[in-house]
């Protein structure tokens, strides 16, 4: 009930009430003054007072906080000190002081093809990319590296539309997964590996590995390998390592390696299979191991097989389902070896015998792989080779590199210019000229839409 007037209205502004004792409004009185302000007694009123104490003890005096002596603030000020300036060395040393990176929105879809390789071609714009063994084509984006810096470009203009670099060197840039793969050099190894998105240029897995310098990437479709003389390294879509092969550096686990000493020559992969020729001590030849790319345990491979060759020079040209192609240079021959390890075929090469010795580059023989056949770039001569059991089809001469599949057809660089051929047959249908500025050395292709692209040494040049 509200009430106007009357000793027992209550007032909120501390003024005293008929008694004579200060009001507080509710929540605002001093609750550590001593008992008597509230009460309205004096210290010496024992009135109501229970025997042996007063009424209400007051309130123990505060204890001091430790911080307000000079000596603390100044420990406390240290501390603080020691805190930032170490946050700040972490950051200075950090890799991600050392790395630019540049986003960049999904890109348009690209133009499609033409229907059929044009009768000229010109070009359109070149990038340094001596990273790249091949030109590296993923959706609609043309990825390059050179330095530390890896770069997303329109395939039509060349235009840099996102960039991802570090102030350390580039050991290799390939495709895996529909992603970029760049791998880094750091100390004395190919240590750093990092996967990119090609339209947009994101960060989607990074890891670190014991890829030695040199290294190429290989790759079954489903996982990737790291070539090297002593240590095989073999990641799935997520970077995590499935396989480690050879000499491990950090190794955990003793006597899982089926061998030692021993160093490595070509890399395939195919199939969930990695394959390399090995030169291991105690051996009277070559030997072919053919592993599984993700066993149970990534520190301890599993083998499907591995068989001592006829030859020391032997070579691993390339793999698919459960055959492997060797080619033997000192007889001339492609032998091809069923999932047993055991030699179901083999076919003499009509090759030049500098070809056959030539050695494989970082582990590697350059191949590429059409809609018929896979093919083999001997150094002068393309060998087509089926894909269903590497069989050989048919022998191209005076060729520069590979090929690649292009607006419906298969194109195989020749000198002066490009060669459509007929996959089944090796049938060159009509050929297209190219200016390549007096470039002579191999050539690598790869499409990207209706544009074409040329590998010539480190440089990626586009034409359309």
């Amino acid at each position: 009930m509200n009430s106007s007037s009357g000793r027992h209205r209550k007032r909120d502004d501390g003024e005293p009430d008929d008694t004579g004792t200060p009001v507080h409004a509710t929540g605002s009185e001093d609750v550590l003054a001593p008992a008597a302000q509230h009460e309205g007694h004096d210290d010496n009123d024992d009135t109501d007072r229970p025997a042996g104490g007063s009424r209400h003890s007051a309130a123990p005096p505060g204890r001091p906080s430790p911080w307000n002596r000079r000596r603390d603030r100044v420990a406390a000020a240290l501390i603080a000190v020691v805190a930032l300036t170490a946050s700040l060395l972490v950051w200075v040393f950090s890799d991600q002081r050392a790395t630019s990176h540049e986003l960049a929105d999904e890109p348009p879809a690209l133009p499609s093809a033409p229907a059929s390789v044009p009768d000229s071609l010109r070009e359109s714009w070149r990038a340094q990319s001596e990273a790249t063994p091949v030109p590296v084509s993923e959706g609609s984006t043309v990825v390059t590296g050179s330095g530390g810096e890896v770069a997303g470009r329109d395939p039509l203009t060349g235009e840099v539309r996102w960039n991802y670099t570090r102030d350390l060197e580039l050991c290799t840039v390939a495709s895996g997964w529909s992603k970029a793969l760049a791998v880094y050099r750091k100390d004395t190894g190919c240590s750093e590996v990092t996967q990119l998105d090609p339209g947009t240029g994101r960060r989607t897995a990074q890891r670190n590995g014991d890829a030695e310098l040199g290294t190429r990437l290989v790759s079954d479709g489903g996982h990737v390998t790291a070539t090297g003389e002593h240590v095989l390294n073999t990641w799935r879509n997520d970077l995590v390592k499935s396989l480690e092969y050879g000499e491990v550096y950090a190794l955990v686990n003793p006597d899982k390696q089926p061998r030692t000493g021993c160093t490595y020559g070509t890399v395939a992969a195919g199939s969930g299979d990695v394959g390399v020729i090995e030169d291991c001590p105690g051996d009277r030849a070559a030997r072919l191991t053919v592993l599984k790319s993700a066993g149970e345990e990534a520190d301890e491979p599993e083998e499907e097989y591995s068989v001592v060759l006829p030859e020391r020079s032997a070579r691993l040209v390339a793999m698919a389902g459960d055959t492997a192609a060797v080619l033997f240079p000192d007889r001339g021959q492609l032998a091809l070896y069923g999932s047993d390890g055991k030699q179901e075929a083999a076919y003499p090469l009509d090759v030049p015998t500098a070809d056959l010795q030539r050695k494989a580059e970082h582990g590697v023989l350059p191949i590429a792989t059409g809609v018929d056949n896979i093919y083999w770039f001997t150094g002068s001569t393309t060998v087509a080779l089926s894909r269903k059991d590497l069989t050989p089809q048919w022998t191209m001469d005076g060729t520069r590199g590979p090929g690649t599949q292009f607006a419906g057809q298969y194109v195989v660089p020749i000198e002066g210019g490009l060669a459509v051929v007929d996959e089944g047959t090796g049938a060159v249908e009509r050929t297209v000229g190219v200016e390549r500025d007096g470039h002579r050395g191999e050539v690598e292709l790869a499409a990207a839409g209706p544009v074409l692209l040329e590998q010539r040494g480190g440089t990626v040049v586009a034409l359309r």
